[in-house]
């Protein structure tokens, strides 16, 4: 037998996707709409199979590197990918503006930027600005050759 669906109205909930819900919004809506709980995961698992757009951005220019599974929910990482949303144009919550700010004086006050290194226990660090460093972060070896 067939699991039963927790979704009530895929046109409803397709047409979330397409005004940028975020899965939180799903997860409260759902509960107090139809009194059903829901979780992030359910919601990812829906959009990825009815292929539906991811709802990350990709920006390598402000993430360029391979980032290890311990550093993936690391603060600068995260603030770098709410920068990576505002630059494709998506409309960020009036808390992630407030992040961001704050983030973008603390670099900007101290002449940093953010430095990844996987081979660390911590991974993320924000250190002094260098001559090479042209946005937010310091490029990778790599990448500066191309530049």
């Amino acid at each position: 037998m067939p699991a039963v669906s927790k979704i009530q109205n895929e046109t409803e909930v397709r047409r979330w996707f397409e005004e940028g819900r975020s899965y939180a919004w799903m997860v409260e809506e759902y509960e107090r709409k139809y009194n059903i709980s829901t979780t992030p995961s359910l919601w990812a698992n829906y959009r990825r199979r009815k292929g539906l757009e991811p709802r990350l951005v990709r920006d390598e220019a402000l993430i360029p590197w391979r980032v290890a599974p311990e550093h993936r929910w690391a603060y600068p990482l995260a603030l770098l990918r709410i920068e990576a949303r505002r630059r494709a144009g998506a409309e960020l919550s009036a808390n992630d503006e407030g992040r961001l700010a704050r983030f973008k004086e603390t670099l900007a006050d101290g002449d940093l930027v953010v430095h990844y290194d996987p081979e660390t226990e911590e991974g993320f660090f924000l250190i002094p600005r260098e001559p090479g460093d042209k946005d937010m972060i310091h490029e990778p070896q790599r990448n500066r050759a191309r530049a």
